[in-house]
């Protein structure tokens, strides 16, 4: 039987209005994730880890990943605007491409999981739209299931339009630095307990974060 594998996806706002304390706190909290995924040979055998950063382009700064076999994460740098469409269609072109190879290699590939997360409303708000429909279009295979996290300046709406299962958004309570390293290790603790999960059938399941503390899970489907 093909071993299962469940691609993580990281789709971060990495625009000027990130400066600051919030950009900071990703960074930090990069290694933590590293640390904990990596050191974990259960985890990092059955998951792969892959870091987008947007603003006004976007780009891929660690290719999908076990993360035991990387040396370090690259570091995120706040500049420029924000482009959901760039954000969107390297995020589907990526997707596409890691499948290909995973399935070559031999892997059975579970939906992806994309962790979305922005502070601000999007430059291209005129868009943006088509370059998301593309990502969850319901005829494209490995379309993924998006959480989307926000903060600052961006509206509920949009992140509800984004998310496929859930949205967050900031109750301001937190400072934006501890708000997003709440947002990390949320991210942490899906991707450790997806890789340690087990249905009857041997299979894994997506633990996603709920709105209260705790996780909520739903099965991972096979593409």
């Amino acid at each position: 039987m093909s071993e299962q594998v469940l691609p993580f996806y990281l789709v971060c706002d990495e625009s000027w209005s990130m400066s600051g304390e919030p950009i900071k706190a990703i960074n930090d909290s990069l290694p933590r994730l590293h640390e904990e995924i990596g050191s974990n040979p259960v985890v990092a055998d059955k998951t792969r880890f892959c870091l987008i950063s947007f603003s006004q382009e976007a780009q891929v700064l660690l290719e999908l990943s076990d993360l035991s076999e990387v040396t370090q994460i690259p570091q995120l740098t706040a500049d420029g605007g924000t482009s959901y469409s760039s954000a969107f269609d390297l995020l589907r072109s990526t997707i596409e491409a890691d499948i290909d190879r995973l399935k070559a290699g031999g892997h059975q590939v579970l939906r992806p999981a994309v962790f979305f997360l922005t502070d601000g409303q999007p430059n291209d708000s005129a868009d943006w739209d088509m370059a998301y429909r593309r990502v969850i279009d319901p005829a494209w295979g490995p379309r993924p299931n998006i959480l989307a996290f926000g903060f600052g300046d961006v509206n509920s709406e949009t992140l509800k339009q984004i998310a496929t299962v859930r949205a967050f958004i900031s109750d301001e309570t937190l400072t934006p630095d501890q708000a997003l390293k709440e947002f990390a290790q949320s991210l942490i603790r899906s991707i450790v307990r997806s890789g340690t999960s087990g249905g009857s059938d041997g299979g894994m399941s997506l633990a996603m974060p709920d709105e209260v503390p705790g996780f909520t899970t739903i099965p991972a489907d096979v593409i």
